[in-house]
């Protein structure tokens, strides 16, 4: 016997009229899902435009301290294990695929959260744009350079590692995980 309130017995069950359906967590996954694939086909479609019309090594001067480059990285963030060999490759798409997983789940849990989940889309589609990259090419596709002088101490030439859409998707993805854990902490005081 179905227990009342707890959705047993058929599909509408425990449905409250005005509520959200039964496991809809008050917010749908639908706009972070949307937002992730914005920002895949954004990293997709700067990518074959870099592809198609740069050479390897190719650099164009955007201003004194930006170019645009083709930089074919086979590591992971900063070229770590970039000559590994080649096995890196299958690794960081594993680590890709299953982060992805992780991250629908916890969008599937925690839509609700605005700056969490806005932050978890963002890393979702940054990640699903690098592992198509490593799937595709055997290595992800890099072209925003940024260098300053006062980094030359840190990166040859003052050259800040080149990076993607992706790249940056992430990142901006972990600073908001970063506030987000902070304001909920600042919140529970």
């Amino acid at each position: 016997m179905a227990r009342p309130g707890k959705g047993g017995g058929h599909p509408g069950a425990g449905f409250k009229p005005g509520g959200p359906p039964p496991g809809a967590g008050g917010s749908s996954l639908l706009p972070w899902l949307a937002l992730a694939a914005v920002v895949l086909l954004a990293d997709q479609f700067t990518k074959v435009l870099i592809l198609g019309y740069y050479q390897l090594g190719d650099s164009t001067p955007v201003t004194g301290f930006f170019n645009v480059v083709r930089v074919h990285n086979t590591g992971a963030a900063f070229s770590f294990l970039a000559t590994s060999g080649g096995w890196q490759r299958w690794l960081f798409t594993g680590i890709g695929v299953a982060a992805a997983v992780l991250i629908v789940w916890l969008l599937k849990s925690h839509a609700g959260q605005k700056l969490f989940a806005f932050a978890l889309a963002l890393i979702l589609g940054g990640a699903l744009g690098n592992v198509i990259d490593r799937l595709l090419h055997g290595y992800v596709v890099d072209f925003l350079d940024f260098h300053w002088g006062w980094l030359k101490p840190l990166f040859a030439g003052g050259h800040f590692p080149a990076f993607n859409v992706a790249d940056a998707a992430i990142s901006v993805g972990a600073a908001c995980l970063i506030l987000d854990e902070l304001l909920r902490v600042r919140k529970s005081r």
